[in-house]
């Protein structure tokens, strides 16, 4: 799955409205992202300290990305509040070697919520039922149970515990593959 992917769409749930990310989310994300709990088990590409221009050179380089249609960046805001963002949400094609196509993240005074949750399963339906893809490959830190709950709920099953560079340092990394069908098979009758 190497095809150019489509703009960006605005994606909406119950609870949340996922926009396109945009360069006036640059402010939220330098206030809301650099927080231990949001990156320690993010890619060590990921600088810490996190820098006062970490935002916008960041916002900068997957707007790039978005307009060669490489990614999908939404802003995750509340649906009474579309303006703020209070976490992200990514989608990319399957390179056929990284073994993940999807990453988020969410400011901790909305987790535990089941808003993540939320933004995963809209984000999924428009990966399988919208683009067609067959599968997702996603993957956390092992230390992440939460990011792996949101793995299960969806169906994903476990293939592999891999050795990775966090912004915590060394971990396993937890690989996972969704299938289209059993993703399908698990969501109910409408």
């Amino acid at each position: 799955m190497t095809a150019a992917l489509p703009a960006t769409p605005l994606l909406e749930t119950r609870r949340l409205t996922l926009r396109p990310l945009s360069r006036q989310d640059v402010p939220a994300i330098q206030r809301r992202f650099p927080q231990w709990e949001v990156v320690r088990y993010l890619t060590a590409r990921v600088p810490w300290p996190y820098p006062s221009d970490g935002a916008a050179t960041h916002v900068a380089q997957c707007l790039e990305e978005m307009t060669r249609r490489e990614k999908c960046y939404w802003a995750i805001c509340l649906r009474h509040d579309p303006g703020e963002l209070i976490g992200r949400i990514d989608l990319w094609p399957d390179d056929g070697k990284s073994r993940d196509q999807r990453g988020f993240w969410l400011d901790p005074e909305f987790q535990g919520q089941g808003l993540m949750t939320e933004a995963a399963e809209r984000v999924t339906e428009f990966a399988f039922v919208e683009l067609g893809w067959p599968h997702l490959w996603l993957s956390n830190a092992e230390p992440n149970v939460a990011s792996g709950r949101i793995k299960e709920k969806q169906g994903a099953h476990l293939k592999d515990r891999l050795p990775f560079a966090f912004v915590c340092g060394e971990e396993m990394r937890l690989v996972w593959l969704l299938r289209r069908e059993d993703w399908l098979a698990r969501r109910p009758a409408t």
